[in-house]
């Protein structure tokens, strides 16, 4: 199978000792524990800052590829053009790329950040330098692989009208609290709703639920456009609409999916327990087969590394 290969070739420059975990840094390939964020960097302070979540795999063929990393990408320049950051996807490419050559990564989660550093304090941001990062980790995978028990929120999505639904670092506080009320009752992860009771999305995930055989994609404006909803949604043929909390408690089954959680089986949302989940654990196998390039109908999905 060949795979598609969206990245432009950039000179990397190669700092430090090799046998340390990388990040890229700005243009170069540095230790992972080398301090680089000054005392009055903007995003520590007030949060301006973007990122996305992104996975490598392991292929089939002996390699590795990344798996929808030009959408990604994309989606983190909308961030970034919201803020007033400079950011440059091809840039980006090829640091995303370099860092996981770096420390040969097959399997792995990627985390590209784009913020503003050093400069005073105050809500402006002109004036604050611009920096980008790549970091890679062995693959961590969100709701831990398994099947979660959910509790729903208190706490209310931050409504799209106030915050755009991208990876913004700020908008990230809104799922910190919601997961730790959700761990403090003692489930793995929060589901959101609005006041009128429809269902919103989880912390880091999007929700789709199954009825009568019927596959249905949880659709709310202050829910992320996820892309792995995206491949699921062209994979399924899923219906997309608003669905209420009560459709999803009466639902046969409920999964969640995003770049980290993949496709997760829910297992409870409150008092409410599902079965065995088989249409959603037909749907994780063949998101397997794809990210690991053994299905080729999408291959284009497919960055190799």
């Amino acid at each position: 199978m060949r795979m598609n290969v969206t990245a432009s070739v950039t000179p990397i420059t190669v700092v430090a000792h090799a046998s340390k975990p990388k990040n890229w840094f700005d243009g170069a390939l540095i230790d992972g524990d080398a301090p680089q964020a000054g005392l009055t960097t903007h995003a520590m302070h007030y949060g301006s800052g973007v990122f996305e979540g992104i996975r490598a795999y392991a292929t089939t063929n002996g390699g590795a590829a990344v798996f929808r990393l030009p959408e990604h990408l994309q989606r983190m320049r909308r961030g970034a053009e919201l803020l007033g950051l400079a950011f440059d996807p091809s840039q980006a490419t090829d640091a995303v790329l370099a860092t996981l050559r770096a420390n040969g990564h097959r399997d792995a989660y990627v985390r590209p950040l784009a913020w503003f550093g050093e400069g005073s304090f105050g809500l402006d941001v002109e004036g604050h330098v611009p920096h980008l990062m790549v970091a890679t980790t062995a693959t961590q995978v969100h709701l831990n692989g398994s099947r979660a028990r959910v509790g729903v929120s208190t706490w209310r999505r931050n409504p799209a009208d106030s915050l755009p639904p991208l990876k913004l670092c700020g908008g990230y506080i809104n799922s910190i609290l919601a997961k730790r009320e959700a761990k403090q009752r003692g489930f793995d992860e929060a589901l959101f709703t609005d006041r009128a009771g429809n269902v919103v999305e989880c912390t880091g995930a999007n929700v789709f639920m199954v009825k009568d055989g019927v596959i249905s994609a949880v659709e709310h404006p202050d829910a992320l456009p996820g892309i792995t909803r995206d491949t699921l949604l062209a994979l399924s043929g899923a219906n997309v609409r608003m669905v209420s909390l009560a459709e999803l408690l009466d639902a046969d089954e409920v999964f969640a999916c995003g770049t980290a959680a993949e496709v997760a089986p829910i297992a409870q949302i409150e008092q409410r327990e599902y079965g065995a989940n088989p249409i959603s654990r037909a749907l994780a196998s063949q998101y397997q087969c794809i990210v690991r390039g053994e299905d080729t109908t999408h291959a284009s999905w497919l960055t190799a590394v």
